[in-house]
């Protein structure tokens, strides 16, 4: 029997135990417009701010923008951009239904309609989720690389922008021109300082274009940091037919775990919803909170991430539930990561950590390793690198994290222990795979050609003997013994 599709029109008519909005959606005005309208959005941001337009804030309705692939609008659009989070967790799902999100646009396909969005005058927050790539960085230096291939081709050409830092400025240079007023860009992805690294990327292509605009967006512009923390896998068939089984179907629906933060540095302008109402933290200094997740709980992830994915297991549970990666992982967070993190308010390190371990063991949420392994040269800088040179500047060595750069350099020779093939999924992967295929399985050819990638390691990291032996004495081993014979040779030598 078919059951009836998600919209405004079966609301009404949905099973009592999913909780959807009970405000009237017509009544509710756009006053963010959100870039990268995926799975993480919708089941964080857009949840905070369900709870505050449902309250009454009827001013914050969000247009979710789509920066290339139409599916999220083909999948909503049909369903009045109304879709389900399921909330997992091992007492089974919760349904809530999520209002907040008023329209969604594919900005290749309607680019007029988006900066239309983009300068409307009512709209006073421009959020993004776009991953660490689309800010078009050098990682390793957290500033524009002005040699990337868009942003070389938006500063010479005058049709409509492609990349997120021409898209930015170009919004903001139209709403000067228009005189509507600055915005505040929330950046809710895991770059350090985001919302300081991305006020001097754009405000570097703004400098590049036009140095008046860049000092329009110095003073009319604000780049607030953020904190954002809540597991989301990709969402799967299996999970649209458990949102059949309700009683209706919704073409994506997005998985998440029950836990959520949201740390916002307190720097807006035009205002902002009282999120703090909503479970957010409002802050003067986001600092220590985002050090904390990128290094704990990102750089345990990319950890389990490569090692996981070589052993041939499938997901982070898995991963955690691997008695030898597990005590892997006690001893990086032990001895490389968490003795670079200064006190965070209110938080217990340890006691994070633990909660950590028990959200990886959630085997209602499958989070996958290739998932997490994508994109390794953007996160490796900040998850990583960056704490190990932190441990070389205290005089100790980072052993575990180089035992995980050994790792990605295996991962990129694109096959687990078991022989299995799988694609590279990086910005950089063709230079990658290709460095990693002419070194074959010698270690020292393999690692020297890929210290020599200046995108991912900074020159004081591969300067440092020490560590560039220890990441080939890992390498090595992993190439000759495999991940847990590595692993067990590691426990046998710690000091």
């Amino acid at each position: 029997m078919a059951v009836p599709r998600l919209g405004e029109r079966t609301l009404a008519a949905l099973p009592p135990e999913i909780v959807r909005p009970a405000y009237n959606r017509r009544a509710i005005s756009c006053g963010i417009v959100h870039l990268g309208i995926g799975a993480f959005h919708r089941a964080h941001q857009a949840v905070y701010t369900d709870d505050r337009v449902a309250a009454g804030e009827s001013g914050w309705g969000i247009a979710g923008l789509s920066l290339r692939s139409p599916d999220v609008h083909d999948a909503l659009a049909p369903q009045d951009a109304l879709y389900t989070v399921l909330q997992r967790g091992p007492d089974g799902d919760r349904a809530r239904v999520i209002g907040s999100v008023l329209d969604v646009i594919t900005v290749p396909n309607d680019p007029d309609r988006a900066m239309r969005r983009l300068t409307d005058p009512a709209v006073r927050v421009v959020s993004l989720t776009v991953t660490e790539k689309a800010y078009c960085q050098d990682a390793a230096t957290s500033t524009l690389d002005e040699n990337h291939p868009g942003i070389v081709a938006d500063l010479a050409a005058k049709a409509f922008p492609r990349t997120v830092p021409g898209l930015l400025a170009e919004a903001l240079r139209r709403r000067c021109e228009e005189g509507v007023g600055g915005i505040t860009v929330l950046v809710c992805d895991n770059l350090p300082s985001n919302g300081d690294t991305v006020a001097r990327i754009v405000g570097r292509y703004a400098e590049l274009r036009d140095p008046a605009l860049a000092g329009y967006i110095a003073n009319e512009a604000a780049f607030p940091c953020t904190m954002v923390d809540r597991i989301v896998p990709a969402t799967t068939d299996t999970d649209r037919a458990a949102v059949t089984r309700l009683g209706y179907e919704d073409a994506w629906p997005v998985v998440a775990e029950p836990f959520s933060q949201w740390v916002i540095e307190d720097r807006f302008v035009r205002g902002r919803p009282r999120w703090e109402e909503a479970g957010a933290e409002i802050v003067r200094d986001v600092r220590p909170y985002e050090l904390m997740k990128l290094r704990a709980l990102n750089g345990a992830h990319s950890s389990l991430a490569y090692l996981g994915a070589l052993a041939g297991l499938e997901t982070v549970a898995d991963a955690t539930a691997d008695p030898t990666l597990s005590a892997f992982l006690r001893a990086l967070w032990d001895e490389d990561l968490l003795p670079g993190i200064p006190a965070v308010p209110g938080m217990d390190l340890p006691g994070y950590t633990a909660e950590l371990t028990t959200r990886f063991r959630n085997t209602a949420i499958r989070h996958r390793l290739r998932q997490i392994a994508m994109d390794g040269s953007q996160k490796l800088p900040q998850r990583l690198l960056s704490p190990a040179l932190d441990r070389l500047g205290q005089g100790a060595m980072p052993r575990r994290i180089a035992t995980v750069v050994a790792a990605w350099m295996r991962f990129l020779q694109g096959r687990d222990e078991q022989g299995r093939v799988y694609e590279v999924n990086d910005p950089l992967a063709s230079r990658l795979t290709a460095l990693a295929s002419e070194a074959g399985d010698d270690a020292e050819a393999l690692a020297g050609a890929l210290f020599g990638v200046s995108e991912v390691f900074a020159p004081d990291l591969v300067a440092h003997d020490g560590f560039r032996t220890e990441v080939i004495r890992a390498l090595g081993s992993l190439l000759q013994r495999g991940v847990r014979a590595m692993l067990g040779t590691l426990s046998e030598h710690a000091p």
